[in-house]
């Protein structure tokens, strides 16, 4: 079994060592996958939703797939319904509203659908945007314009991690993630 480097880190009071793995010619990122660790699930969703507890909203969403436990597990804390906006299309969901974006980690466009029963839920709502990590902002500018489409407002924007040296100051995060660029040690 190959020996991967790792970086390690403080995510709501737990440790974890993330695996580095090359997203493009020497540049190395920290994959944090939270699916399965219940336990870093749920002190990162309790973490976020104690900073978001004075943001006003009437629905929590997401995009899949990575976010979905933490999201489900804020909506528990919150009270609050919760969407997922999916990346491929089904015929039950009817007349979905979708908008396009670029993902980092696959490389090619995605599209987001917004499920026609979740349009009704959110319309004229004031939602958070939830995801994982936050890191070229591409998932939440698709987020953001599924939201727009539905006529729905976004109150703040919310993630375990943001990515890299980018302005994430509109972020709600538990922590960064740096980008590893040749030379750097992990």
């Amino acid at each position: 079994m190959h020996h991967r480097q790792t970086y390690t880190v403080e995510v709501a009071g737990l440790t974890r060592h993330f695996p580095l793995f090359e997203v493009a010619p020497g540049v190395r990122i920290a994959i944090f996958n939270m699916l399965g660790d219940t336990i870093v699930v749920k002190a990162a969703a309790a973490s976020l939703a104690e900073r978001l507890k004075e943001t006003p909203a009437d629905v929590l969403v997401t995009a899949e797939a990575k976010s979905i436990p933490l999201i489900y597990e804020m909506s528990a804390l919150m009270g609050l319904p919760y969407i997922v906006l999916r990346k491929s299309y089904k015929t039950y969901m009817g007349d979905a509203l979708s908008a396009e974006t670029v993902s980092i980690t696959t490389g090619v466009p995605q599209t987001l659908y917004l499920d026609e029963k979740d349009h009704r839920l959110i319309m004229g709502k004031s939602v958070i945007l939830i995801d994982d990590v936050v890191s070229t902002g591409s998932t939440l500018e698709g987020m953001q314009q599924v939201m727009t489409k539905a006529g729905a407002q976004v109150s703040r924007v919310a993630a375990v991690f943001t990515e890299g040296d980018g302005d994430w100051s509109h972020v709600v995060a538990l922590g960064n993630l740096p980008v590893f660029v040749d030379g750097d040690c992990a």
